[in-house]
Formats: C-alpha cells, sequence, structure tokens
C-alpha cells in the first residue's frame, strides 16, 4: 500500500464498535496497524471484540462509553487517550434510529436519536478534538453520516435524517475552524450498507424497493467502506477537511 494510506502507528477511537458498521471499522484500522480504543456502552462485546483483534495480531483496548452522557464522553475519551498514549483518529459512528410513521414520533423519540446520533458525535468529537489540539501535530475526526442526511428518502425516520443532515453541517464547521490546528475533520456518508441493522429490514418489500433505486441494484457490504476510511483516517487526505465522502452505489445521484 502507498505509504500515505498507512495508518501504521495511529492511535484511534471508534464508538458504536460493538456491533456493526463500527465493528468493521475497528477491524480495519487494526488489522492495517492502527493501536484502536473500542468505544460502546456494551463493554462485553468490546472485550470480545478486543480478543479477535488481539488473536490476529493487532491491539485494541475495550471503552465504555455512553455518547448521550457527556459525563461519560469525558470520562471514556480520558481513559482512551490514557490507553492509547494520545488520540489520532476519532471515527465518530455511534448512531441508533427510530422506525415509524412521522405521526407516531414524540419528543422522547427527538431526544433519543438526536442524543447519540448528533448531540453524541458533538461531545466525542469537541473532547477528541481539544486533546488533538493539545498534542500539538493534529489529527483526522471522521464523522460518520449518511447519503440520507443530504436527500430525500422514503423511509420513516426523521429524527435521523435531521441528525445526519446536521452532523454534515457540524463536519463542515468544525473542519473550518479546527484546519490552523491541522485537526482534519471529514464524513464518511454510507448509503444502505447491509449489516444486522437493517438486514431483516432489507427483506421487507419496502426494503426491497429502496434496493431497486440504487443503481448498483444491491445494498453495500461493510468492507466496502474500507477504502473511504483508510482514506480518512490516513495522510492521503493530508488536505481535506469539511468533506463529505459518499460511498453509495450512486444512490444520491438518483435521491435529490
Amino acid at each position: 500500500m502507498n505509504g500515505r494510506f498507512s495508518v501504521r502507528g495511529k492511535r484511534a477511537i471508534v464508538t458504536g464498535a460493538s456491533s456493526g458498521l463500527g465493528r468493521q471499522f475497528a477491524l480495519t484500522l487494526a488489522g492495517e496497524g492502527a493501536t484502536v480504543a473500542l468505544a460502546a456502552r456494551r463493554v462485553d462485546r468490546l472485550e470480545a471484540l478486543a480478543r479477535e483483534i488481539e488473536a490476529a495480531g493487532g491491539e485494541a483496548v475495550p471503552v465504555g462509553i455512553d455518547v448521550a452522557d457527556g459525563a461519560s464522553v469525558r470520562t471514556g475519551v480520558d481513559r482512551a487517550a490514557a490507553a492509547l498514549g494520545g488520540i489520532d483518529v476519532l471515527v465518530n459512528n455511534a448512531g441508533i434510529v427510530i422506525h415509524k410513521p412521522l405521526l407516531e414520533h414524540d419528543e422522547a423519540d427527538w431526544e433519543a436519536v438526536t442524543g447519540v446520533n448528533l448531540r453524541g458525535a458533538y461531545l466525542v468529537a469537541l473532547e477528541c478534538a481539544r486533546r488533538m489540539v493539545a498534542q500539538g501535530h493534529g489529527g483526522s475526526i471522521i464523522n460518520i453520516a449518511s447519503v440520507i442526511g443530504h436527500g430525500r428518502v422514503a423511509m420513516q425516520i426523521p429524527e435521523y435524517m435531521a441528525a445526519k443532515g446536521g452532523l454534515v453541517q457540524l463536519t463542515r464547521a468544525m473542519g473550518a475552524e479546527l484546519a490552523r490546528h491541522a485537526v482534519r475533520v471529514n464524513a464518511l456518508a454510507p448509503g444502505y450498507i447491509e449489516t444486522d441493522f437493517n438486514r431483516e429490514f432489507l427483506k421487507t418489500e419496502q426494503g426491497a424497493r429502496l434496493v431497486r433505486g440504487i443503481p448498483q441494484r444491491r445494498p453495500g457490504r461493510p468492507e466496502e467502506l474500507d477504502g473511504a476510511l483508510l482514506l480518512l483516517a490516513s495522510d492521503a487526505s493530508s488536505f481535506m477537511t469539511g468533506s463529505v465522502v459518499t460511498v453509495d452505489g450512486g444512490h444520491a445521484c438518483t435521491s435529490v
């Protein structure tokens, strides 16, 4: 691999690492030589993933963090930074969704989804950014947005769409302000990637209709995000900040 795409020796935090895309991101970074702090609420799953990474020759440490809780974020990022010896990369991935018709949503649904997907992402990014600036050599923050954050979609997930749209704008704001400190803030916007999170939905008629609307006529595989992840985590993206990298099989081309 071109050396500029290497993450060997980098110290990375991945939130939402207990399952789905977060698990894939952690495995990819560790497999390419980064030391990874695995962050999520389900510590038992993180411990199992850490053992899997270590058995493959990588380095990982589990850290319990509830991104919706500011105190937990501060404590967790402190623990991760201490365990890693610093922070070079944040993969800001933790997220939840509530799927039901708009008129059935309530204030608690809004608070739950935006509390994790937007407020939580902001809190983790801010804590990591402070440490990256203090280290004096910058770093890379990768916010995991979504293709539906900047397009329309026929799904009943209003809070999720609002949060992901907000995360794109937060990425641009943080990218502009932190550029002088060599802290890059970019977003990775996946399309429909098949994971445990959505596998059953994709089997429904509504899910099948969505898949038919993807120009490549299939959902993506988690490993198909690896290239974009390594681009944004490595020095290969040294002149990128405030950018949104979309990996969606062409879905965004048909949904604007």
